[in-house]
């Protein structure tokens, strides 16, 4: 379990586009460096920096390429401008953001009142190494007023209300959600054989497209307890003890 205790998102990355099935529901990701973060600039207009350790959602940074060619750069809900590239390799070299961040194509996320909002899908298998990975519990995840990540949520619904009220779909596209977290799951056990829970961070785009944003080795248990259903949080804690 050394490795998963890590929580390093680049070699989740790995393990999880090694898999054919999931490449088309992973964001491009590049370990960052100056040149990378031009090219991804210049495919995507957005991308997102992001500490390769995790440090639970702190010191996420948005990049947006303007048509004006100035670029906007926010963390948390503080957004600044820079004028040009010279500025922006500056701000880079000031901020100390080397090997140690990935670089990621930003999704446009559904929104709920104009907040972006993502799905939380819990998968776990039971101890016996044989055991098959299951879907545990979902929620959603509404980013509060101001703020690209939903880390910072002003509310945690269930997760068919919250494709419901985006209008982005239902049942079938929550289905289709899990399933992709369930192959998530087995690709990363190929890599950590003793992993048995990953929360996953999923994100379903204006588009309808599921996304995998990433996975949580130690996700935080709280929020299922302030779901009306408290169905979930009992089958999360019985499959952890079993």
């Amino acid at each position: 379990m050394s490795m998963v205790l890590q929580r390093d998102k680049w070699l989740q990355y790995q393990a999880l586009s090694s898999v054919p099935l999931l490449i088309g529901r992973l964001p491009e990701t590049q370990l960052f460096e100056k040149d990378t973060l031009h090219h991804m600039l210049q495919q995507h207009s957005n991308v997102v920096l992001k500490p390769r350790d995790g440090r639970y959602g702190r010191d996420i940074v948005f990049i947006r390429r303007l048509k004006t060619g100035d670029y906007q750069i926010q963390n948390e809900n503080n957004a600044i401008t820079m004028k040009n590239t010279e500025e922006l390799e500056k701000w880079i070299d000031q901020t100390g953001k080397s090997d140690t961040y990935i670089i990621q194509q930003h999704l446009y996320l559904a929104r709920i009142q104009q907040r972006p909002l993502d799905l939380r899908i819990m998968v776990q298998r039971k101890k016996k190494a044989s055991s098959a990975w299951k879907v545990t519990g979902s929620y959603a995840k509404v980013a509060s007023r101001g703020y690209l990540v939903t880390n910072v949520t002003s509310r945690i619904i269930p997760a068919l209300k919250a494709l419901q009220s985006a209008r982005i779909g239902g049942r079938k596209l929550l289905l289709q959600a899990e399933r992709t977290a369930l192959l998530g799951a087995k690709a990363l056990e190929v890599q950590f054989p003793d992993l048995r829970q990953v929360g996953f961070d999923i994100g379903i785009d204006n588009k309808a497209c599921i996304w995998i944003i990433e996975g949580n080795y130690r996700p935080d248990l709280r929020p299922f307890k302030r779901l009306k259903d408290s169905s979930m949080y009992r089958r999360i804690l019985w499959y952890q003890k079993h």
